[in-house]
């Protein structure tokens, strides 16, 4: 059987991640299924896959239905006599759909990773709900729930959480947080793992240093913020200045191997007003990590506050802050979060777990469709 992953996102995060442990995963247990990524040439994941082990295709995308992207679909389709598309975004899905119309193209398999609604436009709908779609991924049961208010086929919808990889787990890091921006050694580093976009509301994650630090007076707490800088970066360090906080909220900006680096966090701080299901909170239950979150998407599929970690409504400062404050002043109640995360973590929340789940979905799509050979080719 072969895949092929298209991606049409740029940049790098964890949507991207999950095709790269998908397809990672895959040839470690079924050898015999091929997968070829399709990405935007020159992009920050074309980049991160220069060395990467899976077969690797890119093409231009200049403009969301570029033909060169649309007629590159077509020829690796042709040439590796696909058996099943996986899209991974909805631009992705745009440009699938334009070659199909070009060119016979078999089944999609399509990747819903965020649980933002889908608009209630002819042109969206028409392609959330396009016939060669033969299985929708959710990344949560929310997610599900966003889609399901748009597309017709339920029974065609399937929750399957990405997870994380546990076998390549490191903390090496090219420096220590602490040294690096002067840290004592008894503050504590309150951690967040994010590129700079709207659903992120990173807004919110400074307004908790200032509610920590300038309303309750803890000198002991650093804000530590890793994520690629967008046209957002300008506004949020601007903030930073004028609450008086350049030396208590640090933006370290995109970082190879940023994950590493958790373990040197003593709390994760998610402050998202829009979540499929972040790689940052799996991430954090492998480290040990504490985590400390907005009750948005999916996450509350994975924390019960008070059991295995703290969440508060999107936008509630104060109620995050005074998580955080329980966690920093009862040490006992971090140790019982991170054992119960980390458990179910390596129990439910694995890349082989996922790749495996997903694996089914592609031979239920395969058997139900024509052999790709008595297609027209």
């Amino acid at each position: 059987m072969t895949i092929l992953h298209i991606s049409a996102v740029k940049s790098w995060g964890g949507g991207e991640n999950h095709i790269e442990n998908l397809t990672y995963e895959l040839s470690v247990s079924n050898p015999e299924v091929k997968n070829i990524i399709l990405c935007v040439h020159n992009s920050q994941f074309h980049k991160r896959l220069l060395d990467f082990s899976q077969p690797v295709e890119t093409a231009p995308l200049s403009f969301n239905l570029d033909p060169r992207y649309i007629f590159k679909i077509i020829s690796l389709c042709r040439k590796n006599h696909v058996d099943l598309i996986h899209l991974h975004d909805p631009r992705a899905m745009a440009l699938a759909i334009a070659a199909d119309r070009l060119y016979n193209l078999p089944p999609f398999i399509f990747s819903k990773k965020t649980s933002f609604p889908i608009k209630d436009r002819k042109q969206t709908l028409y392609k959330y709900n396009y016939h060669k779609i033969r299985r929708y991924l959710c990344v949560s049961e929310t997610t599900k729930k966003v889609l399901a208010q748009r597309v017709d086929r339920h029974l065609d919808m399937v929750t399957i959480y990405h997870g994380t990889r546990v076998e390549d787990k490191d903390t090496a890091t090219p420096y220590l947080l602490r040294q690096k921006l002067h840290i004592d050694s008894e503050a504590m580093i309150i951690g967040n793992i994010a590129n700079h976009i709207k659903a992120k509301n990173l807004e919110t994650f400074i307004e908790v240093a200032k509610y920590l630090v300038h309303d309750k007076g803890r000198e002991d707490v650093h804000f530590v913020q890793i994520g690629t800088f967008t046209e957002k970066t300008p506004e949020l360090v601007e903030k930073v200045k004028q609450l008086n906080l350049e030396h208590r909220v640090h933006f370290l900006g995109y970082l190879p191997g940023a994950s590493n680096f958790i373990a040197q966090f003593n709390i994760s701080l998610v402050t998202s007003i829009s979540e499929g299901l972040p790689q940052f909170i799996y991430e954090s239950f492998y480290h040990k990590v504490p985590v400390v979150s907005t009750a948005v998407g999916g996450i509350q599929e994975i924390i019960r506050s008070g059991e295995n970690g703290f969440l508060s409504e999107k936008g509630d400062y104060r109620g995050l802050g005074e998580q955080i404050l329980s966690l920093l002043t009862n040490p006992d109640l971090s140790i019982k979060f991170t054992e119960i995360s980390q458990r179910a973590l390596l129990e439910k929340y694995t890349t082989s777990i996922m790749a495996q789940q997903t694996l089914q979905q592609y031979k239920a799509v395969k058997e139900q469709n024509i052999p790709p050979q008595s297609r027209v080719i």
